[in-house]
């Protein structure tokens, strides 16, 4: 990809945003349907602004840049996924970003809603999909809840396995008592000493475990 914030030439450029919500996940799928549906209009992306931050976040540096960008006239023309790439906050965010493009005369183009976002009727649909968007990531979160409620009544855990299991905890405290360092027993166990000094303290993933329900 064209990374952002280069030289720029003396005639307005093509931007695509591109956002993922954490740093497992990829760009790619994104990138190759902005790269695809940007050349069946005749244009070519020639600066992407990519980032793995929350769409419920508004302050994202790539976003920042895109914004500036737009408002120093080097676009003309932003591609982006889905309207929710842009932000998840709800109707009003996504419209005043979205009307902050075009009021530079940057238009946005989304690859995947199948609709257009310029005119009247583009920001009634935008504001339904803005609403959507919204919905859908509260409904996400009470099942993510409801899923936890459900793990830990039942006794189980909630979260990534444990990388330090009960039975080196346990040698990790008598080396502790040994006279051994944090560092020296997580080289031998082979773990962070982050993870090994939270395993100790029993704390996030290692905190004492509530009685099941019953």
């Amino acid at each position: 990809m064209t990374a952002a914030g280069g030289e720029w030439g003396r005639r307005p450029g093509v931007g695509a945003y591109v956002r993922v919500s954490t740093k497992a996940q990829s760009h790619d799928l994104q990138v190759d349907a902005i790269t695809r549906a940007a050349a069946a209009r005749g244009d070519e992306i020639t600066h992407w602004y990519a980032e793995k931050r929350s769409g419920k976040i508004l302050d994202r540096p790539k976003l920042a840049e895109l914004l500036g960008d737009a408002q120093n006239g080097h676009l003309v023309k932003v591609y982006v996924f889905r309207v929710d790439r842009l932000t998840r906050r709800g109707i009003r965010d996504t419209l005043s970003i979205v009307e902050a493009l075009r009021s530079c005369g940057c238009l946005v183009t989304s690859v995947a809603d199948g609709f257009l976002l310029d005119g009247p009727a583009g920001d009634v649909i935008l504001a339904v999909m803005a609403w959507a968007a919204q919905v859908e990531g509260l409904a996400n979160g009470e099942r993510i809840s409801a899923a936890r409620e459900t793990v830990e009544a039942r006794g189980g855990r909630w979260g990534r396995p444990r990388r330090v299991h009960p039975g080196e905890i346990e040698q990790a405290r008598e080396m502790v008592a040994g006279g051994l360092s944090i560092r020296e027993i997580a080289q031998r166990i082979r773990v962070p000493r982050a993870t090994l000094q939270r395993a100790l303290a029993q704390k996030g993933h290692y905190a004492e475990r509530p009685p099941a329900r019953v």
